[in-house]
Parts: structure tokens; sequence; C-alpha cells
């Protein structure tokens, strides 16, 4: 009996990845425990491993198309065996709401992006209207003017679908309807001949999105009787027009998860600044004497550490059950990518040394770069540090990461005229905003964190203890 291989949930709340690479191959025998693919979410690539030993009878899913979790991506059995289509989706539970109206479906038309049995209406006639209550399942009439599909590529002869149906994964539905595609014309090369995004790669190239403006059409033009315009429009320059750059996963993670946060984290802030002169010079100080060189950032995340310690009943997190108090610091550190950033977490901050802690930091930016992040490297954490100081900015508010309780937003140190004991003097000066989750922090605790986080910055000899 063969095993159908579905799409795993590599990383907490991830719905949507892809198989970056395949690391078996049709035919090949494999292994419990044997690396399988490498799979890429929008936070990193994650080598995923065999849970099942046999033969891999069928691959489903090509390198880089991405599907959502659950869906089917491979078959494993025993050598000879023929591959069986992945079954149909479980009923729903008793009482789950469900379509008024759902087409049969054959075992066989359940599709490898989606996970779940996937059919088109009938194909009916412009003369014959579709039922009031049939859904809308193919792109509105404007569709008319996409590009026709005899530029795709010939897809591959498959056997055709069962009369009246054609099978479509649900992220090419999406599509089409974003970009007016007309499929009518589209071999599917998916099982079945399902049409898969592959099939309509040079559609989505050639053609406009839905949403840019249709061309005027002589029936639009003003009538005759209409008043002259009293000077002609304003000549569009070529390449003026906007051009619609499809989301990655990661972006459109970024956008849920930080709305999420804003939406339903009540934020509050504090600004305090913090005289920097001293921790500056003894930055210098331990760079010229040690052979790992030190960053600001380093002494500072070191700080937030030391804070926790003075101000232990902080470092703690909201849950629905109750409090979360942490033993142990554990700072997850925003990272700055091309199209977006991470936040790998450093753990145990309070029991490493300035050195110890900026080589980990220094290494786990430089993979997050490189998306070869591991999954328990981004899980977790009470607390983050967002440093643009070194983009020149002077103060900025953080959007709190869940489900941490807060974030603190670090300025660039700049010269400034300081006031000591009365006299005017010129100091260096770094800006920090805190993000506090009002459900864990109160005003007067997140103040005495910040205070001790001020204290320990501006004597950094206590950030060394």
């Amino acid at each position: 009996m063969s095993t159908t291989i579905r799409m795993p949930e590599v990383l907490a709340n991830v719905t949507e990845a892809a198989v970056q690479k395949w690391l078996v191959a049709a035919g090949d025998e494999i292994a419990v425990g044997q690396p399988f693919a490498e799979i890429e979410t929008e936070k990193a690539v994650v080598e995923y491993t065999a849970e099942t030993a046999g033969t891999v009878l069928e691959l489903l899913v090509a390198e880089g198309d991405s599907i959502d979790v659950g869906a089917p991506i491979a078959v494993v059995g025993q050598a000879g065996e023929s591959a069986e289509p992945a079954p149909a989706a479980p009923a729903a539970e008793p009482g789950a709401e469900t379509p008024a109206e759902t087409p049969a479906v054959s075992p066989s038309a359940t599709d490898p992006e989606s996970a779940a049995p996937v059919a088109e209406a009938a194909v009916q006639s412009p003369s014959s209207p579709a039922p009031a209550s049939a859904p809308a399942a193919a792109p509105s009439a404007s569709a008319a003017d996409a590009p026709s599909a005899s530029s795709t590529p010939a897809a591959p002869a498959t056997d055709e679908p069962t009369a009246g149906r054609r099978f479509i994964s649900p992220l090419v539905r999406r599509l089409a309807r974003e970009h007016g595609l007309s499929l009518d014309e589209v071999q599917g090369s998916g099982p079945d001949g399902r049409i898969v995004r592959r099939d309509i790669e040079a559609l989505l190239t050639d053609a406009p999105s839905a949403s840019a403006p249709a061309p005027a059409s002589p029936a639009s033009a003003p009538p005759a009787s209409a008043p002259a315009q009293t000077s002609p429009p304003a000549a569009t320059a070529p390449g003026a027009e906007p051009e619609l750059v499809p989301h990655s996963r990661m972006r459109k993670t970024i956008a849920r998860r930080l709305t999420e946060s804003k939406n339903q984290v009540p934020h509050f802030y504090l600004t305090a600044e913090c005289r920097v002169d001293a921790l500056l010079a003894m930055r210098a100080e331990i760079n010229a004497a040690g052979t790992v060189k030190v960053s600001v950032n380093d002494l500072v995340v070191k700080a937030v550490a030391g804070a926790f310690r003075d101000v232990p009943e902080a470092n703690r997190t909201w849950s629905d059950d109750g409090m979360l108090q942490h033993g142990s610091v554990d700072i997850g550190i925003a990272v700055s990518l091309d199209d977006g950033l991470v936040v790998p977490i450093v753990r145990g901050v309070e029991g490493l040394s300035v050195s110890a802690l900026g080589a980990q930091i220094a290494d786990l930016a430089e993979r997050g770069r490189g998306g070869k992040l591991r999954p328990d490297e981004m899980e977790g954490g009470s607390f983050a540090v967002s440093n643009l100081g070194m983009f020149g900015t002077q103060s900025f508010s953080a959007i709190i990461n869940p489900p941490q309780a807060g974030i603190l937003a670090v300025g660039a140190a700049r010269q400034m005229p300081v006031v000591v004991d009365g006299a005017l003097e010129v100091g260096s000066v770094m800006s920090v905003t805190l993000s506090a989750d009002h459900r864990a922090w109160d005003g007067a605790l997140a103040a005495r964190w910040l205070a001790a986080f001020v204290s320990r910055i501006e004597h950094p000899l206590t950030i060394l203890a």
C-alpha cells in the first residue's frame, strides 16, 4: 500500500511552503530519517527528513512550486507498486459549515497543490447562463483582453480529464482572477490533466494585472454633444505605469503577523535617552585589547539582559491560560534581509560573555540572510531588540513580535548639548523606545525596567559583571 507524503508544517503558523530542492528522485530507496527535501518557507529553508521507508514512486510537486501545508508532495511505497493518487479530503466534522452545493469529485481529482479535491463545473456555452446558485469559477469577461494561451509553450500530452470537468488548482484559479487570464485553451500537465502553476507561467509573465485600467472602447467615448476639454490631458511618460510585483511568502507573513500584533496586542510606549560616552570608550578599549570585535549592539543586548536581572518580574509573556514567567533571558535580534526580516533568538543571554554574545549574533545574522536558520532558532523568546542606529535613525517605535512581551527600538548615538551639574557640555546621546504589551507589563513595571536598562548603559562596567 503506497503512502502519500504531504507538505509538512516545518514552522509554526506557516500555511504555505515550497519544495526548494528534492534530495531524492523517483525510484530511490529511502529510510526513515533520510534527508528527503529542502522546504522553503517565508522565514527559512528547512531540511525535511523522511518519516516513511520505502521506494519513491512519484514526486508530485516541481521544485519551486508553492503549495499549501498538507498538500500531497510525493508517493512512497514498495518497488514496482503503482503510485496511487492521494485520498480525498476527509469529511467535515459534524456541525461544521459546508457549502450549499458541492460538485461530486472523484478521488483522482485531489489537487497536489492544495490537498483538497478540486473540480471546475462543466463548461457551458455562452448562450446557456450559469445557475444563480453556482459560485463564479472562471475569470471575468475582461479576461478576453488577456494574451492568447497560444503563446504558452506546449504542455506535455496528458490523458483527457473526466468529461465535462477541468481540474484547476486553487493557486492557479486565484492567479487567473488576479491577472484576468483565460484558462480555456490551457492544457494541464498535472495528474488527470490538472492545470498547475507551471502551465501558466508564460501567461503570468505577459499578462497585465487585473487591477490595471482597461483600454477605453469606442462605446465609452463621450457623446458628440459633450463639452470639449479646455486643455489636453497630461501625457503619461513611457514606463510610468506602476508595476505589480507579487508578494513573497516572507512579505505576506510579515504583513499578516504584524497586523495581528497591532490589532490584538495592546501596545504602549516609553522613551528614554542614554548618555553613551562611557559605553563607547569601554567598547574602544575592549576592541583594542581583544581579537573579537564587539559592536554597540552587542553591548545593548547584554544591557537588556542585565535589566531583566535587575527587574526579573518583567521577564514574562502573556498567554490565555496565565502569565509565563521565564527563567532565562532569551532575546530576539531583528535581522534585516533584502525583502523582509527575521528575528532569530539568542538564548541564555544573561550567562554569555559579550564576545560570545557577539559571535552568536553574527552567526545568526549571517545564516538568517542566507535562509539557513533552523526552526527552533526562530521560536520563543520573551523580548526583542531592533537597532536602526547604523542607518542614522535617531528614534522610532517598533511593533512587538508575538508571543514576546516587548521590543526595544534603538536609535543612533549622536552628539548633542547636555547639562551636567548645571553646566552645558557636549555628550553622545542615544535614544531608545520601549514597546510593551500592556497585558503582561503595566506602566510602572515598564518604567522600572527601562530605568534599569539606562543605568546599565550609562555605567557600562555593570554590563560586564
